[in-house]
């Protein structure tokens, strides 16, 4: 209800928001992720990508796409600055040569443990203070919250 002269006052604030605090968390570790990934001259996109291609190298860039959950203009142009620093090669799909293959160099391969060993940093950074079962909650929180979320989009 409201009273002559003054509205409705919601409930919802910014502080109270999980969707806020989650966009905050995700700033926060992509700023921490970035610094410690610019010693190796790689972004924060870029490390995403070489994590997909690290699981399933000689893929599309349409399945980058679908994996990241990105659109596929940005997934183009990070691999075009993987590609100008050395990190992938692109070669045409044998069965359809409008796609194009996405592969590692050895240079990338090269990589792996130095940029996971970053990413790993941050994340122990994150759950400082925390023990290993508040922890292991917090991993099976976040995956109720994503399901929620993708079978509450579907709906």
């Amino acid at each position: 209800m409201e009273r002559k002269g003054k509205p409705i006052q919601s409930q919802f604030t910014r502080v109270n928001s999980l969707g806020y605090k989650f966009y905050r968390l995700a700033h926060l570790f992509a700023q921490a992720l970035d610094e410690r990934l610019a010693r190796h001259n790689v972004t924060v996109g870029q490390f995403r990508m070489l994590l997909v291609l690290w699981e399933r190298e000689d893929v599309t860039q349409a399945e980058i796409a679908h994996l990241l959950d990105v659109e596929q203009p940005t997934v183009a142009s990070t691999l075009r600055r993987l590609e100008r620093d050395g990190l992938i090669t692109t070669t045409g799909d044998p069965s359809d040569r409008r796609r194009t293959r996405i592969v590692l160099t050895k240079r990338a391969h090269a990589l792996r443990e130095s940029l996971t060993r970053e990413a790993q940093s941050v994340n122990e950074v994150a759950v400082v203070g925390l023990s290993s079962d508040d922890t292991a909650r917090l991993h099976s929180l976040l995956d109720h919250v994503t399901l929620a979320l993708v079978d509450g989009n579907r709906a």
